[in-house]
C-alpha cells in the first residue's frame, strides 16, 4: 500500500517536470520564430520609423535582456537606445516654453493689413507698404513685409509698367456720365421722349425725366431734379457726354457747370462718341418697348419699372410740365 503511493506520488512529479520542460521547449521555439522573422523583417526594410511611445517601450524591455543577445531581438542598436533616452532626459529638463528664440512673430491684424493694403494698391512695392505702415504706427522691417507679401502669393515688387488700358478705362469711368434721349412712339403713334443720363462707372442709368415736347426749359430742370437725385455723389463727377441735340441748350450745360462737371459735345453724326447711352438706349428698346405697346405717357412711367434689374431705371423728381404744348 505505501508503495503504491509512493509510485503514485513519483509518477506525478515526473509528468509535471516532463509538462514544464515542455513548456519552456514550445517558448524557446516561439521565440525562434520570432527571432527569425524579425531578422528576415530587417531585410526587407531599410528604415523602421517608431513612435515616442514605441520608444518607451523598448528602451524600458532592453533592461531586462542582456546585452550580447540585445542584436538578436531589437531592430535598433544598443547606441540608438541610449541616444533616445538622452532625447527623452533632454526634452524633460529643457522647458522649451520658456525660451522665445528669434524675433517675435507678426501679429495677425498687421499681416491682414499688409496684405489688404498691397491688394488694394497693386503698384505698391514692400517698401512702399512698410513706409505706410509707419503712419499708423506698425514699425515692421521691410524684409517682414516681404515675406508676408511673399507668403501670401503677392509679388513683392510689381513691374511699375503702368496700368493697362482696361485699369485706366475703369478709373477714368468712375468720373464720367453720358446723358442722351430715348424716344418711344405710343399707339396711337404720338411721340415720347425720356431723358435718360447713365453713369459710367456703374452703369448706373437714372431716367431724368418723360416728355411729349422736350425743349431747353424742360431738359434744364431735368438736370436740375437729377443732379438733386445725385446728391453728394455729383462732386465725384469731371465730365458729362452728350450728343448736339437741340434740346442741350446752353442753359442745361450751366446747371452742371456750376458744379464743376464739363460738357463733352460728341461729334456730328458720331454715335459712337457717346457709345455707353446709345447702347443702354438700344438695350431698353429691345428688352422693353419692342414688346409693350405703350398707351400714353403714364403707362411709360409705369413701363420702366418692368426693366430687368441689371437695366433698372431709377426715376429722379418728376420735372414740371412746360406750358409749350405745340410741336418741337
Amino acid at each position: 500500500m505505501i508503495f503504491s503511493i509512493v509510485y503514485f506520488l513519483v509518477r506525478c512529479l515526473v509528468g509535471f517536470v516532463t509538462v514544464l520542460a515542455r513548456r519552456e521547449a514550445s517558448k524557446d521555439a516561439g521565440l525562434l520564430v520570432l527571432r527569425h522573422q524579425n531578422a528576415v523583417l530587417r531585410r526587407q526594410i531599410g528604415r523602421v520609423r517608431y513612435q515616442p511611445g514605441d520608444r518607451l517601450w523598448l528602451a524600458a524591455l532592453s533592461r531586462l535582456i542582456p546585452r550580447r543577445r540585445r542584436a538578436e531581438v531589437f531592430a535598433v542598436t544598443p547606441a540608438t537606445l541610449l541616444a533616445w533616452h538622452r532625447r527623452l532626459i533632454a526634452r524633460t529638463w529643457d522647458y522649451p516654453s520658456r525660451r522665445h528664440p528669434g524675433r517675435p512673430s507678426t501679429a495677425a491684424a498687421i499681416r491682414k493689413l499688409v496684405i489688404r493694403m498691397a491688394t488694394e494698391n497693386p503698384t505698391w512695392g514692400h517698401r512702399r507698404v512698410q513706409g505706410e505702415l509707419v503712419r499708423p504706427g506698425h514699425r515692421s522691417a521691410a524684409s517682414t513685409v516681404r515675406q508676408i507679401l511673399h507668403d501670401a502669393g503677392i509679388d513683392p515688387a510689381p513691374r511699375r509698367t503702368g496700368p493697362t488700358w482696361k485699369q485706366f478705362l475703369t478709373a477714368q469711368a468712375r468720373g464720367i456720365l453720358a446723358a442722351g434721349f430715348v424716344h418711344v412712339d405710343t399707339v396711337l403713334l404720338r411721340r415720347l421722349c425720356a431723358l435718360v443720363v447713365i453713369e459710367h462707372g456703374t452703369r448706373r442709368v437714372h431716367l431724368a425725366g418723360i416728355t411729349a415736347h422736350p425743349d431747353g426749359a424742360w431738359t434744364t430742370q431735368a438736370a436740375r431734379n437729377f443732379l438733386m437725385d445725385l446728391g453728394q455723389r455729383a462732386a465725384s463727377v469731371k465730365f458729362l457726354i452728350r450728343d448736339r441735340a437741340g434740346q442741350f441748350t446752353g442753359s442745361f450745360e450751366a446747371v452742371f457747370t456750376a458744379e464743376g462737371i464739363r460738357i463733352l459735345a460728341s461729334p456730328p453724326q458720331a454715335p459712337k462718341a457717346n457709345a455707353i447711352c446709345e447702347r443702354i438706349a438700344g438695350t431698353v428698346r429691345r428688352e422693353l418697348f419692342d414688346r409693350l405697346l405703350i398707351v400714353n405717357e403714364h403707362h411709360l412711367r409705369q413701363g420702366t419699372d418692368r426693366i430687368p434689374a441689371p437695366l433698372q431705371l431709377r426715376p429722379a423728381a418728376p420735372c414740371p410740365r412746360p406750358a409749350h404744348t405745340g410741336p418741337s
